[in-house]
């Protein structure tokens, strides 16, 4: 088909009457070929039947047969070859612009398949540079010096042409434009892959946050229905309580009103007593038989059977019963927040990690077993260098370990110490001269200072009011969550949480043993392995 292209001129493929691609191509008697509707039309309005071309006229109009040869030709143009928007048109091509296969360098021009036939043939134009079909020839000419640009200069990063290398960048390191191209491609093959994996990375990104998106709808319909078990609980506890409460003060009221009808019954026995002898000692008085008065009123002056009512009440005392149910109720609430709390731990504690004592971070007054797991303050201090990582002034040291993600727990004992501090860092915190130890400064850390003094350095600080002395202290970091928590683990207490933190850099576990206060405080902090609390 593309030999019979080469053989066939384009007009070959256009109607002489409406001037345009056949369609639906027929043939006259006399061979000559037209679009079916445009010579039907022709002969309606002429009235004439005879051929627009050779002018040859048919007594009868013939009958148009389909010329399937120009057909096929005609579909192989117009599916192949003719020009659709966005695509380079061949510049030779008049009327229906075709398809471009080669634009010419030299030429400055781009051909159709037909077009191009002599680029192919011809000695003298073989010569030429043909390259797939582009668009503005013009612009791969050099403005200054009209010539092709076929160099690239590596010191202005631009493409020139040859006058250019000779008259404006002599001192200047070429390259023939296709050695630069084929540089460029290559580092676009590169660029090309590192964009393709930075997309996979986050393609993986993005699997990875609707998996923790589902992750955290467990957790968060696991905390709901722990949490409504948990405060319905509670609710019942604080009924039961209130209900306790409420009983004991009715059945307090029901004794009450028992005993003061006792009472009054009593007291109305008596009064009926009294009653009795009133009216004797009535009757005697208004007697005047000399002896009778004299032999009666000795019995009548004994004391009559009565008790002495002064001390006796019956309102009773309720004060300090509400105080007691309330204790009571505290109590119960005590063991339910230590269930609770036992249970935050396990969980918290399945987060554990290696930490080791960074000795680039030490003061060089603090001492660190081998293994990195202790440190205590030291009595004489170590000639160390003066590195940015080291504490200067202050005996502290940093965990080796930092974390810019996800959660983490570790616990350090502090058994047999009256001074300690600990906690996490960021990264950038100030490590020379005297450091305040505050969330704003970028420490987020509690202490213990003179045995019992335990405090949470919120800037500004909160004393915290403990049961019992911390033997061992868990703490726990969630990063995305802002959450620094700190725990006693043999009581299975929450010392104190930093909440709402906002975390953009690593964090580094801290510790502070303390001075040593003449052996006071000489025991050291422990980083211990974490022990699933039962």
């Amino acid at each position: 088909m593309a030999a019979a292209n080469n053989l066939l001129s384009e007009d070959q493929f256009l109607c002489s009457i409406c001037l345009d691609v056949f369609t639906d191509p027929v043939s006259t008697p006399c061979g000559h070929n037209f679009c079916k509707n445009c010579i039907t039309e022709h002969w309606n309005i002429s009235h004439r039947c005879q051929c627009p071309i050779c002018k040859e006229a048919f007594t009868t109009r013939p009958n148009l047969r389909v010329n399937t040869f120009i057909s096929e030709m005609v579909v192989h143009s117009s599916e192949q070859q003719v020009s659709k928007p966005g695509e380079v048109p061949c510049d030779f091509c008049t009327g229906t612009k075709l398809k471009a296969l080669k634009s010419c360098l030299v030429c400055l021009a781009s051909y159709c398949e037909t077009h191009l036939e002599p680029h192919l043939t011809a000695s003298r134009l073989k010569r030429h540079q043909l390259i797939d079909p582009v668009e503005n020839l013009e612009d791969r000419m050099c403005t200054k010096h009209d010539k092709p640009l076929e160099l690239f200069c590596k010191t202005d990063q631009t493409c020139v042409c040859m006058l250019c290398l000779v008259l404006d960048h002599k001192t200047h390191e070429f390259v023939p434009l296709k050695d630069e191209y084929d540089g460029q491609k290559a580092e676009l093959g590169k660029t090309e892959a590192e964009i393709q994996q930075m997309i996979q990375k986050r393609r993986l990104k993005i699997q990875e946050i609707k998996h923790s998106v589902d992750l955290s709808e467990e957790d968060a319909d696991r905390e709901i229905a722990e949490g409504v078990q948990v405060f319905t609980a509670l609710k019942e506890s604080v009924e039961r309580g209130q209900a306790n409460l409420i009983n004991t003060i009715k059945e307090k009221q029901k004794t009450t009103e028992k005993q003061a009808e006792a009472f009054i019954k009593e007291l109305e026995q008596e009064i009926s007593e009294l009653t009795k002898r009133r009216a004797e000692v009535e009757q005697l008085s208004r007697s005047e038989d000399q002896l009778h008065l004299l032999q009666s009123v000795q019995s009548l002056k004994a004391a009559p059977p009565t008790k002495d009512w002064t001390e006796v009440s019956v309102r009773p005392s309720y004060e300090g019963t509400v105080r007691r149910a309330v204790a009571q109720l505290e109590e119960t609430l005590s063991k339910d927040m230590k269930k609770l709390v036992t249970a935050e731990l396990k969980r918290v504690q399945q987060y554990a990690v290696d930490v080791t004592l960074d000795p680039d971070t030490a003061h060089p007054d603090l001492i660190l077993s081998d293994d990195g797991k202790q440190v205590n303050y030291g009595d004489v201090r170590k000639n160390l260098p003066d590195n940015p990582e080291r504490f200067s002034y202050c005996v502290f040291v940093l965990g080796k370990q930092s974390f810019s993600s996800g959660r983490f727990y570790f616990e350090v004992q502090v058994k047999g110490k009256t001074k300690w501090t600990l906690g996490v860092a960021r990264e950038s915190i100030n490590r020379k001269g005297n450091i305040t130890r505050r969330p704003q400064d970028g420490y987020w850390t509690i202490w213990l200072r003179n045995v019992n003094e335990y405090k949470a350095l919120a800037g500004p600080d909160i004393s915290l009011s403990l049961k019992s002395q911390p033997q061992k202290v868990g703490v726990f970091v969630d990063y995305e969550e802002g959450l620094v928590s700190f725990y006693d683990v043999d009581a299975a207490a929450l010392i104190y949480s930093f909440i709402g933190c906002c975390f953009t850099e690593k964090l580094f576990p801290f510790f502070c043993p303390g001075l040593n206060y003449g052996g006071k405080n000489s025991a050291p902090l422990i980083i211990s392995p974490v022990n699933q609390a039962e």
